[in-house]
């Protein structure tokens, strides 16, 4: 039986991210270390030790799909693992990230108002107003809030999807922050 270690209960800290940004919208602001966390990690390190080891997100995909048996447990279909969709899903990923980073700007700059929605899958806006208190902080702060917090919450339900439908870790062969810190992890070894 494989030791435990404190790292293996880090899929407690997916539920509890996701909790707190249900109840209180500024919580998203703690989904900067899992984009921040494992960029470091690459950098300094120059491995996947963040994927490997620490990453909540796959764990909880693994406890769900492997341990509850939520899975079909099928093969992974192989244009996941090609460079061309992972690469082409990171670029899809960084233009939403972008323009969530432009959306917060504009309402900073006063040329937008804040939208108290969750955007699903980047399409589906769906009301959050109950989870922020208008006045609390800046509207701009709020915003990012929003937007982080649609982005993590789409990612996650897209990789309950594909732990659904095949491996329970599917998800993770194409995962954006995986897919940049390969090509850091790559840049380093040079």
């Amino acid at each position: 039986m494989k030791k435990k270690h404190w790292y293996d209960y880090l899929w407690i800290w997916e539920i509890i991210y996701f909790t707190l940004g249900f109840f209180n919208i500024l919580f998203a602001w703690l989904g900067m270390i899992e984009f921040l966390l494992p960029l470091l990690i690459a950098i300094i390190g120059g491995n996947k030790a963040f994927c490997n080891n620490f990453c909540g997100r796959s764990q909880l995909f693994t406890k769900i799909g492997a341990d509850c048996k939520c899975s079909r447990n099928r093969p992974t279909p192989k244009f996941f693992y090609s460079k061309a969709f992972r690469y082409g899903f990171l670029m899809f990923f960084m233009t939403m990230f972008a323009n969530m980073v432009f959306q917060t700007y504009l309402v900073a700059a006063g040329a937008g108002t804040l939208r108290e929605t969750i955007k699903l899958f980047w399409t589906f806006r769906v009301p959050w107003g109950w989870a922020y208190t208008a006045g609390t902080v800046s509207d701009w702060v709020a915003q990012f809030s929003f937007g982080l917090y649609s982005m993590m919450l789409t990612a996650t339900l897209i990789g309950f999807i594909v732990m659904v439908l095949f491996k329970p870790r599917t998800w993770c062969t194409f995962c954006p922050m995986g897919s940049m810190t390969q090509g850091i992890c790559k840049l380093k070894a040079r």
